[in-house]
């Protein structure tokens, strides 16, 4: 075998490879002589058969399959010799193959970078611990007693006040045109529920059943469907109905309705449910502490193929995204999706390293759960999915990719020093909502300077909750009735 250097550049490596016509020659007949000893031919004792009716009709296929052979074990040799770690799988192109002739490729790689890690014992992060507050288990226990409310028509002739539900019919429209999401009849509206946009509600307040009436608003500026962030809209309403709320008690018998043995249970779910709930996003800021310095404190070449196919397969990911929300939108910014993809690059490159310097590696349980957890979100085939999984190594890689990576921030973490710092739930979520908030301005700023369109959300005449997932204490049973 000859190997020939066409190409050094940074981790950039292309090879020229000959494998003499004889070395192909002894591989091509190795493999007639193994058909040979099986294959039955009229006319023919097994293993009788002459070589060259052999190579007639056996020919074009062992030739493939030499072919194959060839370039995987001698490439395979190379890099080895080499001792290159090759970050993703080579590029391979065959120039010349023929019986009879030299089999020549070029193989094109990308090496790992050198990647020395920080001593994480210098790491300094802080992580947040919940401050007990009985005041958020009351507030839980009064949001399950009002998803468990039950109502009643007001039979006597009064207006609607806060609280009171009001069924109604509703047309939006902006600029005199109806927009998608807009409308709706015969909805159930609690007054003081919040749940539309500002103002909307307020206006309701004080109607009786029959009356018709035009309802005008303003979409917030930050509203999550960009198309009407900011614009004055004009709700067309009327009502057909009052009814009036009452809560459920708070006592054994609410709790028993959710699952529960007793009040006491209740409470002590509500406490469990909403220490997960804090750990879920400490976890998540501490997380993105640990991330941001890790990018920071380490610096090494990345391979610009790796960049380019991730970059790729956000594009891709984002037009699938805008086509399955029916968008026709240009692309934000794809100077920030090009960012996103070097640091996920850069990042996992550097998990990678951390590692294998370190044993780090998953086990059969690891894709036991891993599969299992996916198997849940498709009831009634989870067969299909094993299935799936066994026979894909690569959505398997995928699968456990998150695992990994939260094995290998455990064993950062460990040895890091972390201060703690208490925190209320209410402090967590406004947090939360402020990093949000200033991702969104980012990215309206970014989509100004490039001139692009933004990408649109999902109209709706109701405003969804930031915090709703933080603020939901414990699940109900499927029989009871939703709490939304």
């Amino acid at each position: 075998m000859e190997v020939i250097e066409k190409k050094s550049d940074g981790l950039s490596r292309e090879y020229g490879v000959i494998l003499a016509a004889a070395e192909v020659e002894e591989k091509m007949h190795f493999k007639l002589q193994q058909i040979a000893e099986t294959v039955r031919l009229p006319g023919f004792r097994p293993g009788k058969v002459p070589p060259k009716i052999l190579r007639q009709r056996y020919g074009s296929r062992v030739m493939g399959e030499v072919l194959e052979e060839a370039v995987n074990d001698s490439s395979q040799q190379i890099l080895k010799e080499k001792g290159i770690r090759p970050v993703s799988q080579p590029d391979i192109q065959v120039t010349s193959f023929d019986e009879g002739k030299d089999l020549e490729y070029t193989l094109a790689i990308e090496v790992f970078p050198e990647i020395t890690p920080m001593d994480f014992s210098k790491l300094t992060l802080e992580r947040l611990e919940l401050i007990p507050d009985s005041k958020k288990v009351n507030d839980a226990l009064d949001n399950i007693a009002r998803a468990n409310k039950t109502t009643r028509p007001i039979k006597t002739k009064r207006k609607s006040k806060t609280g009171d539900i009001v069924i109604l019919d509703f047309v939006g429209k902006v600029d005199n045109t109806e927009f998608p999401g807009g409308s709706a009849e015969k909805y159930n509206l609690e007054l003081g529920s919040n749940t539309f946009i500002p103002g909307f509600e307020e206006q309701i307040v004080g109607t009786q059943a029959g009356d018709e009436l035009d309802v005008t608003v303003e979409f917030p500026e930050d509203y999550q469907a960009e198309q009407l962030a900011g614009k004055s809209a004009v709700f067309e309403c009327k009502i057909h109905e009052l009814h009036e709320a009452k809560k459920a008690s708070i006592d054994d018998d609410l709790a028993k309705k959710v699952g529960m043995s007793d009040l006491n249970a209740l409470k002590k779910a509500i406490e469990e449910e909403q220490n997960r709930e804090f750990e879920q996003m400490s976890r998540l800021l501490i997380k993105r502490q640990l991330l941001d310095v890790l990018e920071s404190k380490h610096n090494f070449d990345l391979p610009k193929k790796m960049i380019e196919n991730e970059h790729a397969s956000i594009l891709s990911q984002v037009k699938r995204d805008e086509k399955d929300s029916s968008k026709d939108e240009e692309l934000t910014d794809e100077k920030e999706y090009f960012e996103i993809a070097r640091r996920r690059v850069k990042l996992g490159l550097l998990f990678s390293e951390i590692g294998r310097i370190n044993g780090i590696e998953l086990d059969q349980d690891d894709m036991k759960k891993a599969m299992l957890e996916e198997t849940k979100k498709h009831p009634g085939e989870e067969q299909k999915v094993m299935d799936y999984f066994k026979n894909n190594p690569k959505a398997i890689e995928q699968l456990t990719a998150p695992i990994y990576e939260d094995k290998v921030i455990d064993f950062v973490l460990d040895q890091s020093s972390i201060t703690a710092k208490k925190m209320t739930m209410d402090g967590m979520i406004k947090i939360l909502e402020d990093e949000n908030k200033e991702k969104r301005k980012k990215k309206l700023v970014s989509a100004k300077k490039t001139g692009g369109k933004q990408k649109k959300g999902k109209s709706s005449t109701t405003r969804k909750s930031s915090d709703k997932k933080a603020k939901k204490t414990i699940k109900q049973k499927k029989s009871d009735p939703p709490s939304n």
